[in-house]
Formats: C-alpha cells, sequence, structure tokens
C-alpha cells in the first residue's frame, strides 16, 4: 500500500473514532472495540490499547479534538470540548468535511449513484493563500475585472479567506498607497487568473479580526454604510421547516409559530446579498420591519413586474 493510501486509510479511522465517541457521548473501550469490530473498517482486527492512545494524540494534533478518560466507573471515554465540533468554526467544518469524505470513500460502487456540487478555485488557489496568511506574505494576483473586461496584476496582503455557497472568497488589502488608505476588500478566487507568493512580508494588523469584519454580515458582502439592525420576517409554514433546520442567519429567532406561518427575527445588516436571499425564497416570505426594507424588496418586485409586463408575449 502507497503511502497516501496508508494516509488516508488513518484518516478513515480517526474519523470513525471521533464519530463513534460523539455519537455514543461516553464509551468504554470494550464497547468501542466491539463496534469497530462490527465495521468493515476493522477487518477484523481489533484496535490495541497502545495504538487507540496513540489515535488519541494524532486526532487532537490533527482537529483540535480532545478525547479523554472519565478515570472512574467504567471508564468510558468522551470528547472533552464536544461543543467545538457543534460550533459553527473551523474545527466543526474540517471534521464534518472528513467525515462526508470517509462516507464516500466507502461508496465506490454506487459512485455514479452520488451527485456531488462542484467547488471552483479551492484546489488551486487556496494552499498559496493560505500559506501566504501563515507567513504574513504579500500575493501577486493576476485578478479579472467583470466591469471593465480587463486584467490588472497587483500586490496584495491577504488577511482571511471565507467559503460562501461553494465559491471561495479572499479578504485582502492592496499594497498600493491609494487604495491600501481605502481598506481591505474582498477577491472572488473564481476570478483569480494568476497567484505568487512573494518575498516580501508585512505586519498583519493586531486590532483586525475575520469575526469582527464580518459581523452582522450576511453571505460575503460588508457594506458598513447599512447598519446592523433588527429585522422581522413572516414566513409561510411549509417554509419555516427549511428555515428551522438552516437558519438564514446565526442571530435567527422564531418568536411566533401557528398552522399559517411563523414569525423569524435577526440582527444584521439587510443588505444586498440579504435582500437577494429574500427575494429567493419568493412569496413564502415577508418582510414586516424595518420598513426601508419593507419598501425596498417591495420596489425590486415592481420592478421585476414592469419588466415581464412590458415583454409580454
Amino acid at each position: 500500500m502507497v503511502d497516501n493510501e496508508r494516509g488516508q486509510t488513518l484518516i478513515n479511522k480517526y474519523v470513525w473514532v471521533i464519530e463513534t465517541i460523539y455519537k455514543a457521548k461516553k464509551i468504554s473501550f470494550r464497547e468501542l472495540n466491539n463496534r469497530w469490530l462490527d465495521n468493515d473498517i476493522s477487518r477484523g482486527v481489533e484496535i490495541p490499547k497502545r495504538t487507540f492512545d496513540n489515535w488519541r494524540y494524532v486526532i487532537w494534533d490533527m482537529f483540535g479534538i480532545n478525547i479523554v478518560n472519565e478515570n472512574r466507573g467504567e471508564y468510558r471515554y468522551y470528547i472533552e470540548n464536544e461543543e467545538d465540533i457543534s460550533n459553527n468554526g473551523l474545527r466543526s467544518w474540517l471534521f464534518n468535511t472528513f467525515c462526508v469524505s470517509n462516507a464516500l470513500a466507502n461508496c465506490q460502487s454506487i459512485k455514479e449513484r452520488i451527485m456531488l456540487e462542484y467547488v471552483p478555485s479551492g484546489q488551486y488557489l487556496l494552499q498559496p493563500i493560505l500559506d501566504a496568511m501563515k507567513g504574513n506574505r504579500v500575493l501577486n494576483i493576476t485578478y479579472y475585472n467583470y466591469w471593465k473586461d480587463e486584467e490588472n496584476n497587483f500586490d496584495v496582503q491577504p488577511y482571511c479567506v471565507k467559503l460562501y455557497r461553494q465559491r471561495w472568497y479572499m479578504v485582502a488589502r492592496s499594497t498600493n498607497s491609494h487604495y491600501y488608505e481605502k481598506g481591505p476588500r474582498i477577491y472572488s478566487l473564481d476570478r483569480i487568473k494568476s497567484i505568487k507568493v512573494t518575498d516580501q512580508s508585512f505586519e498583519m494588523p493586531k486590532d483586525w479580526s475575520a469575526k469582527e469584519y464580518f459581523d452582522g454580515c450576511f453571505g460575503i458582502m460588508v457594506d458598513q454604510s447599512v447598519e446592523i439592525q433588527p429585522v422581522k420576517l413572516k414566513v409561510s409554514a411549509e417554509q419555516a421547516y427549511y428555515i428551522r433546520d438552516l437558519k438564514i442567519h446565526e442571530s435567527q429567532e422564531e418568536i411566533e409559530c401557528n398552522k399559517e406561518y411563523s414569525i423569524f427575527t435577526y440582527n444584521l445588516r439587510p443588505s444586498f446579498d440579504f435582500q437577494q436571499e429574500l427575494l429567493w425564497n419568493g412569496e413564502n416570505i415577508e418582510v414586516l420591519e424595518p420598513l426601508w426594507l419593507r419598501n425596498e424588496i417591495a420596489g425590486k418586485i415592481k420592478r421585476m413586474w414592469d419588466i415581464y409586463q412590458d415583454n409580454q408575449v
């Protein structure tokens, strides 16, 4: 077996251990081994105690997930920082990604029946950006401008990356003195035609935070001209099921529910991309507050209606 196959097999085992303990909450080593033997991944061979302890250390280094023993009673194992898996952060994303990858890797016999969504740009451009971020190195990029239909080459300081709806984005600051003063801006990796990590270094601002930069934002657009404010939506009963399962925004709260509709509240910046999300839901969502947002959405709907009225066959 070649090295990369061996590495992938080990990762599958680590993911299996994490998943099993996470689902069980607490589990003894004997019960863990029994479940292990019931799974094809074991190939009928138990996990030696020393091997399991080594895996626990590797799992901590790789995923930041700490598997500990309660050291009393049944001496069961559990995940000490279980909340990190549930929270929407890097550890959670890594764990979920590996879980899905592990499941798909064991389904080669039915691969034609598994339909996936393509995520462009990440596999080629993400690594050099992450390398530059770790070393605080300036990136030289060639970026395509949709509106001017031209490519421009310039240097940027990479601050952070964000994945949104199957597309990767980079928040970076131009080294050009004129644009530098305007602060960081967002670049879509799909529009980066070439990229190179330079030898030039930069100092990451100590007071800059990716979380604060996107505070109150929906999606990828950062519009500081739109204040963070309460938003109230009336959602049809049928659509409410989907919104409960997959929140529109982390600030979402359901304050009213009946057979016909639900009322959800949010605290965010209702900028362009949030308005597009509301329109995507069509007649299933009605803006109740604030009034200016209700009027804005109504205006967009009216302009759309006018277009179809003017072009009726």
